[in-house]
């Protein structure tokens, strides 16, 4: 199920995404629009934008669920399948524009998959 209209909740979200071209984590998103919106509303428009093509998610380090703004994705398909970068010092994460060939498996059809790399961002190995 997608979203038909664009309600005040899923507007919120979609500006924080815009203000923040790099991943975002649920935690964060709900510490920054908790004044605005509750933490299941949070949830449950991440889940429909993510249904609708226009965010992807990933887990992180600890577990957590980050996300991040999908580019030619639709309702019906993930196409941008790339690996996510996190910074093991300051913890930002950020999407990799580098082409992964996901494997064949016999007998297996792959829908998802997660590459996490981890290191030194730009501006902590300095």
């Amino acid at each position: 199920m997608g979203i038909i209209r664009k309600t005040k909740s899923v507007v919120l979200l979609l500006d924080e995404f815009k203000k923040n071209p790099k991943a975002i984590c649920a935690i964060d998103l709900i510490d920054s629009l908790n004044s605005k919106l509750n933490k299941t509303t949070i949830y449950r428009v991440l889940d429909k934008l993510e249904d609708d093509g226009v965010l992807h998610s990933f887990l992180g380090k600890n577990g957590i669920k980050w996300y991040a703004k999908c580019e030619g994705c639709s309702e019906s398909q993930h196409i941008d399948l790339h690996p996510h970068f996190q910074c093991l010092i300051c913890g930002k994460v950020d999407c990799v524009k580098l082409d992964i060939r996901i494997p064949k498996i016999p007998n297996r059809e792959v829908v998802v998959c997660q590459t996490l790399i981890q290191g030194t961002c730009e501006e902590c190995i300095g």
